[in-house]
């Protein structure tokens, strides 16, 4: 069988994945990533009791274990280009990004050093095709769980390295083998957040690497309603945290867009306001599983796509240009189309690729 070193979290699902693995009768050994040395509100460095997760897992399954430290890789491929983009007003996505730069080639690397053949993670996703017809990424058998959009900037030569062992199973069950098999961490709440943010208070989080500029709070029409604490901690669609209280026709004030050059944060009342919603975008940096488009430049492919984590599939007319970016026009309105995040494309079950909304 073969050595397969799986990346553990310590979380339910990557421990069961490890569990599994082992039970097959691979040789498996178990490392814990550690990508930001930074402690909590309470002065609690969160790593420390995850990796304490990891040791008393691994030590039921009976496997070994080791911790890594890819704090400086993460901050120069991956935080440097967070920062950057919200210094742009736009609102980033870093676990896509951490996927590429750091578990599928840093990580990926290190696990090749030690000798082994395969990388596998707790990741909600499958893998179809092969060494010869080029290897497919496919949605999880757990729709309301698929983690495929976070994966879609990986390529062909991670993915014949990859390995989801948990990509068929529901939540319902991953917790029940954990149960069953006294996996200390059976019960242990899903993580939540930006991954090195965790749970924290982002504007807090941000104010810290970034100077923040505050301005005026205003309506598409130009009336001043408030005051906003700086661009960055406002993304498209929020209603909360806006500090504007009542007036106007009563309902609910949501972002409906930024002035950057004058430093504006634009609202409207009301969730079904048109400014909301678009028929269409333009989607950058592409990046495709196969490792080629689904498409020839000036062609149109019809298919599906997901703009944020667990939405339901929107069907889509997607029109590779010759400049190389695309054009995703919509076959109905969609709500809160938000520059920075990623656009990622499918085929029924499975993963084409994507790009970020620009």
């Amino acid at each position: 069988m073969a050595q397969i070193v799986v990346g553990m979290s310590g979380g339910v699902d990557s421990s069961v994945a490890a569990l599994l693995l082992k039970r097959q009768g691979h040789d498996v050994i178990g490392v814990f990533m550690n990508n930001w040395e930074e402690k909590d509100e309470s002065g609690v460095c969160t790593s420390e009791q995850d990796y304490a997760d990891v040791r008393s897992v691994c030590d039921r399954i009976g496997i070994p274990y080791y911790s890594v430290n890819f704090a400086r890789e993460y901050r120069e491929r991956v935080f440097s280009h967070f920062l950057d983009e919200y210094r742009r007003g736009r609102t980033p996505n870093p676990d896509v990004l951490c996927n590429r730069e750091i578990k599928w080639d840093v990580f990926l690397k290190f696990a090749l050093s030690l000798g082994a053949e395969k990388l596998a993670t707790g990741h909600f996703a499958r893998l179809g095709g092969g060494e010869a017809a080029g290897w497919r990424l496919l949605r999880a058998a757990d729709e309301n769980k698929d983690q495929t959009y976070f994966l879609y900037m990986i390529g062909q030569e991670a993915l014949s390295r990859a390995m989801f062992p948990v990509g068929g199973l529901s939540k319902a069950e991953i917790r029940e083998i954990a149960r069953k098999n006294d996996i200390p961490v059976s019960e242990k709440k899903d993580s939540t957040g930006v991954c090195f943010i965790g749970e924290r208070n982002f504007k807090q989080f941000l104010s810290q690497y970034l100077p923040a500029q505050p301005g005026d709070i205003c309506t598409p029409d130009g009336r001043r309603v408030g005051r906003h604490d700086g661009l960055m901690y406002y993304t498209l669609g929020q209603r909360r945290g806006l500090g504007i209280g009542g007036g106007g026709d009563g309902r609910r004030w949501f972002v409906v867009g930024k002035d950057l050059k004058n430093n504006v944060l634009l609202v409207e009342q009301g969730e079904d306001s048109p400014l909301l919603y678009s028929e269409r975008t333009v989607i950058e940096a592409l990046t495709w599983i196969a490792g080629r488009a689904p498409v020839p430049a000036g062609g149109t492919l019809i298919c599906q796509a997901r703009f944020r984590h667990r939405q339901p599939l929107q069907e889509v007319a997607a029109r590779l240009r010759p400049d190389g970016l695309m054009d995703l026009e919509f076959a109905s309105p969609q709500r809160a189309i938000t520059p920075g995040q990623s656009a990622v494309l499918y085929l029924g079950e499975e993963c084409l690729g994507g790009g970020v909304i620009q």
